[in-house]
C-alpha cells in the first residue's frame, strides 16, 4: 500500500500526517508493506524541510518529521494507491491535476477516515500555517 499526504506547501499538514502515520506503521510492524510519502499543490516551500513549530510539536509526541517539501507530481497518482488531502482546496486541485477518472477516485480527505470525524460537516483540517 503507497499513501501520499498532501497539503498546501508541504511543510507542517502533509509532512506530521505522514510522520504521525510513519510511526503508527512502525508500531504496527508494517513498514515493509506501507510506503508513505508527502507533498504539497503549491512550490513556495520546495526543498524546505518541515515546519520548525510543526517538528517541535510532533516531537513532543514522539512524532519525527522527515523528508524536504516537494510539490505533487502528475506521476504519484500513478505510484501513489491513496492520495489524502488535508482539505477540500487541495482535494479539488488534486483531482483537476488527475489525468484521468481512476486516478481522481485515489484523492480522497484525510479526515474521512477518522473514526470521531464520521458526522462531521467539515473534514478539513486546518491549516495552522
Amino acid at each position: 500500500m503507497r499513501l501520499l499526504f498532501v497539503c498546501l506547501g508541504n511543510i507542517c499538514r502533509s509532512p506530521t500526517a505522514e510522520g504521525v502515520m510513519r510511526t503508527l506503521v512502525q508500531q504496527a510492524g508494517l513498514q515493509d508493506s506501507i510506503e508513505l510519502d508527502s507533498a504539497g499543490t503549491g512550490r513556495w516551500h520546495v526543498g524546505s524541510p518541515p515546519d520548525v513549530r510543526a517538528s517541535a510539536v510532533a516531537r513532543t509526541r514522539g512524532v519525527a518529521l522527515e523528508g524536504l517539501a516537494r510539490q505533487v507530481r502528475t506521476e504519484d497518482f500513478d505510484q501513489f494507491d491513496l492520495v489524502l488531502a488535508m482539505d477540500s482546496s487541495n482535494m479539488r486541485e488534486l483531482r483537476q491535476l488527475a489525468p484521468g477518472a481512476p486516478e481522481r477516485a485515489k484523492v480522497r480527505l484525510l479526515r474521512e477516515f477518522d473514526p470521531a470525524s464520521v458526522d462531521a460537516e467539515d473534514l478539513d483540517v486546518p491549516d495552522p500555517y
